[in-house]
């Protein structure tokens, strides 16, 4: 038998050999056998130097094109055994991603999130929508339109991550105020909640990625009643039992006049803690009666129309509910910590 005839007789008996296959790993130690490194075809190949040269040229392109043959062999037979595999998994198992979930296998909303919910509903009673708004605002509707100067230290790069085309990471949700004056007509009563990112020195109760609730009302003849009693409903609400609060001066471009709204630490009992900086006191709110020159940046007249606005930290008001002592918790991803809620 010619070498030509062998390299035929063994290209046979190996696509019979390979289409018994029952499982690729199978495949792949019989295609060794007859293709690989010691297998059948390198074996019978040993024979080229016995033949002359134009033997030599024929019989190597017959026996190249036997091992294109059976790789192309082997790979059809491959994509055939997957197919099949899947198909008999198809057939014996089955997954209901609807099925309802077995109360142990149930996860639970964040903390904030629930916060966030519970605040919704609150204020949604009182009359107030709900707006969102993007992450990446422009300079103008974070700042400008808030009655920030150009030289303000909150522009800095400091205190503010910039994207390179010049917008940046909101450092508040009052941008989301700016849209509400520019498309809501007065009198409206909107929140803004959402997630909010400063460049902070991180600590016990800073953080680099926080959560925030804004509120605005625009209407005729507000004034820091209206604002002193939509808070205190709020907190009572929130915590469930009457908070004892203080008012201090504050300044915010955005306000005029503006405020810090304290409430007594909850975590120390206003004792003094790592929290409350041992104050006894946490800084909860900024607040205050919207400033004409933000009203009138959206086209409105201050003359005829007042408002408030607000800002409230959801971190620190669950850290205040459930006595938490670490806002770093809450970007921890710990589910030991989390479970609990």
């Amino acid at each position: 038998m010619s070498l030509s005839q062998e390299i035929e007789v063994l290209v046979k008996e190996a696509e019979s050999v390979l289409s018994s296959a029952t499982s690729e790993q199978d495949l792949d130690s019989l295609k060794n056998q007859f293709i690989g490194k010691k297998g059948k075809l390198t074996s019978v190949l040993k024979g080229l130097a016995a033949l002359s040269v134009e033997e030599k040229k024929t019989v190597g392109k017959q026996a190249n094109e036997a091992q294109n043959r059976l790789e192309s062999f082997v790979e059809t037979k491959r994509t055939s055994l997957k197919e099949s595999f899947y198909e008999n998994k198809l057939g014996q198992e089955f997954f209901d991603s609807l099925r309802p979930l077995a109360p142990k296998e149930r996860g639970s909303l964040h903390p904030i999130s629930q916060i966030q919910y519970e605040i919704e509903d609150i204020f949604t009673s009182m009359g107030f929508s709900v707006m969102d708004g993007p992450e990446v605002e422009t300079d103008e509707n974070n700042f400008g339109a808030l009655n920030f100067t150009e030289d303000h230290p909150a522009r800095d790069m400091q205190d503010t991550f910039y994207t390179e085309d010049g917008n940046l990471l909101r450092t508040h949700t009052s941008a989301i105020q700016v849209r509400a004056l520019r498309k809501l007509k007065p009198p409206f009563r909107i929140i803004a909640p959402g997630r909010v990112f400063r460049y902070e020195e991180v600590d016990a109760s800073h953080e680099n990625t926080f959560y925030q609730v804004e509120g605005m009302v625009v209407g005729e003849n507000i004034s820091v009643a209206h604002l002193i009693y939509t808070m205190e409903t709020l907190l009572s609400r929130v915590f469930r039992k009457e908070i004892k609060t203080r008012l201090r001066p504050g300044y915010f471009p955005f306000v005029e006049p503006g405020f810090e709204l304290d409430i007594n630490c909850l975590v120390c009992s206003g004792d003094g803690c790592s929290v409350c900086k041992h104050s006894g006191w946490l800084e909860l709110l900024p607040c205050g009666l919207v400033h004409p020159n933000v009203l009138e940046s959206a086209g409105l007249d201050s003359k005829k129309w007042t408002g408030f606005a607000f800002g409230l930290g959801l971190d620190r008001l669950v850290m205040m509910r459930y006595g938490i002592h670490d806002i770093r918790y809450f970007q921890s991803g710990n589910l030991r910590f989390l479970k609990q809620f």
